[in-house]
């Protein structure tokens, strides 16, 4: 039977030992299992992160063997090859496909009855390929989608709004990379309307702004692994964020990349969409109403990882 206390990591690249720090400290889980193609590297931050731990909540922090996998309840996979400067997200996809085949071969053989989180880039296509391998039903295999694009948007605009980022709701949906979508339509600062509280706020063409952040929010990766090499706090925030969501039963609606089954004319692939996320996974998609532009960018963002998965 799975625990939903312990929570299994597989790749401690920068992004799997963030994500695994997150919830170390988090007081979510009871025990953080580490695995990675070096596990020496896998040992390492164990260590190091339980020695911080210990000064948090009481959380068993430590690598191991698929094995030891059985009995997680929530299973991230964070193993790939990191993004290099000016690469896009697609370009990852044969290089990352096959670690992600080798990985599911040996975690089902042990596990098939934990939520799987994919969080490795090329991250809409990978879902879809996990889904697809592991032979999991589809409200339990989820990505990290545009949960973190989400809240960079949220940053950014309640950044230009003097407003706490909390208090902005909107969302961007579709593909985690170039294609994503900005859903202005139905966007607005607790409950007053985006427009309106712009124009108050002093700034004459809220249209050209708006598009500026979405242009940044979809860039911001690139910016940042050019300046750093690699992004790894903001994915762990959502990570945490998204165990959150399961582990607590919160029944929280997030953009998470899940198998689209006739959502928005959407049919057979997985991409960031409104989706109720609890312990089971993904129970519901909400049909938010999108403009006509923003519905015809997210049925083309579909159809550019539909051509993925298929080539």
């Amino acid at each position: 039977m799975a625990d939903m206390r312990k929570c299994g990591i597989i790749g401690t690249g920068n992004v799997g030992a963030a994500s695994a720090y997150t919830l170390a400290v988090s007081g979510l889980f009871s025990e953080v299992l580490l695995l990675d193609a070096d596990m020496h590297r896998a040992e390492g931050e164990a260590a190091d992160i339980a020695h911080g731990a210990a000064l948090r909540r009481p959380c068993r922090v430590h690598a191991g063997g698929y094995g030891d996998f059985a009995d997680c309840g929530l299973v991230i996979l964070a193993a790939g090859t990191n993004q290099r400067p000016g690469e896009t997200r697609e370009a990852l996809l044969g290089r990352n496909r096959a670690i992600l085949q080798s990985i599911l071969e040996q975690l089902t053989a042990v596990n098939r009855d934990a939520v799987l989180l994919v969080v490795s880039n090329p991250v809409d296509v990978l879902t879809g390929y996990t889904l697809e391998l592991s032979g999991f039903p589809a409200e339990r295999v989820i990505g990290s989608g545009t949960v973190l694009d989400t809240a960079r948007i949220k940053c950014l605009l309640g950044e230009k709004l003097g407003v706490d980022s909390r208090n902005v709701h909107a969302f961007m949906l579709g593909e985690h990379g170039d294609s994503e979508v900005a859903v202005w339509s139905s966007a607005n600062i607790s409950g007053a309307d985006l427009d309106d509280f712009c124009l108050a706020a002093g700034i004459d063409d809220p249209e050209s702004m708006l598009a500026s952040l979405a242009r940044e929010v979809t860039h911001a990766a690139y910016d940042i692994i050019e300046r750093k090499g690699a992004t790894c706090y903001g994915i762990a925030m959502a990570v945490r964020r998204i165990a959150e969501a399961i582990i607590r039963d919160e029944h929280a609606v997030l953009p998470v990349s899940t198998l689209a089954r006739g959502a928005y004319g959407i049919e057979g692939v997985c991409l960031g969409l409104p989706a109720v996320v609890g312990r089971s996974g993904v129970s519901q998609v909400l049909d938010l109403p999108l403009s006509r532009d923003e519905t015809e960018r997210l049925l083309a963002s579909a159809h550019k990882l539909k051509t993925l998965m298929e080539g």
